[in-house]
């Protein structure tokens, strides 16, 4: 990664821009901010520069816009800049204020885990179609509480996003990395679904045999295998973003050389763990579907359906257990 010098200068206790403005308050801050981003091709630079703002001053986005000619002391423009530099050397967003939004809620994340991108909220959604839920409240056509298990958990948002909408679920919640389980541990505990979340650190479902207060690795057991697994291949890794490439975790990234390998032991694993009509959801990745449909095609599965982002890009797969 090359190294990146801010355009940004401090004189004395003043702070210049490279065209030699003074930098003196909201306005001129946040239009300089959107110009040094943008000459380094920063994705949506503006949306960057306001979040970064609103993180160093601890205000919202009206505060933001309602006073544009508040004048800001040279500790605050320092901060600022300091992340805007971090931001156009390709260091995320969302790890700079250690925090993304995911279904509503709020989540940190640091670089231990995956940021939370919002096609993913499909799984949650599909999730909530296969167990039936009748309203966005949760209510359910049954009363015994679902048990699941979130694969590959990262900040923990699919399991904590389930444990929201089912007030009574049993959640466990797997991840190969100690650090994101973690993460993911404190986001439960943020939104209050801790005591209803196991985090187990496993690969995929090699649940261990002692030491977990939930019994969801019991076979035929689960009522809903969900997962945002790695689908990335090794051999795309040029082809990402440098915020992906040089910053997200490279375990929660790579699924194999083409990103497909990991499905075929993910689906055989939920073969085995789901109650017979139980719910397999499995996040899709580039042109994984026909080969993750010619898994499920298979006595073990039935009602197989792809549904689409709203890209019209297939982005979940999902299927009952046969009750074979």
């Amino acid at each position: 990664m090359r190294s990146h010098q801010s355009s940004i200068t401090r004189r004395a206790s003043t702070f210049v821009s490279a065209q030699g403005r003074a930098i003196t308050n909201v306005r001129s801050a946040l239009g300089d901010a959107i110009a040094q981003l943008e000459r380094e091709h920063v994705p949506s630079a503006a949306l960057a520069a306001e979040l970064l703002l609103i993180y160093a001053l601890r205000r919202d986005r009206a505060w933001i816009y309602a006073h544009p000619e508040q004048e800001l002391d040279s500790m605050s423009l320092e901060q600022y800049f300091s992340l805007i530099s971090r931001r156009a050397s390709g260091v995320p967003t969302q790890y700079l204020t250690g925090l993304q939004e995911f279904w509503g809620l709020d989540f940190e994340v640091t670089p231990d885990v995956l940021i939370p991108r919002p096609e993913t909220e499909h799984v949650i959604e599909v999730a909530l179609e296969r167990l039936g839920i009748d309203t966005p409240a949760g209510t359910s056509r049954r009363k015994e509480p679902f048990r699941i298990a979130d694969v590959g958990t990262g900040s923990g948002c699919i399991a904590i996003a389930l444990a929201h909408e089912l007030p009574a679920a049993q959640i466990i919640a797997t991840d190969i990395s100690a650090a994101a389980l973690e993460v993911a541990r404190r986001n439960a505990e943020r939104h209050d679904v801790a005591p209803r979340i196991d985090f187990v650190e496993c690969n995929l479902m090699d649940f261990p045999l002692h030491g977990s207060r939930s019994t969801g690795h019991e076979s035929r057991s689960l009522d809903l295998i969900a997962s945002n697994p790695p689908y990335i291949g090794r051999q795309e890794a040029a082809t990402l973003p440098r915020e992906v490439r040089d910053h997200e975790p490279e375990s929660a990234l790579f699924g194999g050389e083409t990103g497909a390998e990991i499905y075929a032991p993910l689906v055989a694993q939920a073969a085995a763990l789901l109650k017979p009509g139980g719910s397999l959801v499995l996040e899709l990745g580039h042109n994984s579907a026909e080969h993750v449909l010619r898994l499920l095609d298979s006595p073990d599965w039935t009602n197989v359906t792809i549904a689409n982002d709203l890209a019209g890009i297939p982005r979940i797969a999902s299927a009952w257990r046969n009750s074979n």
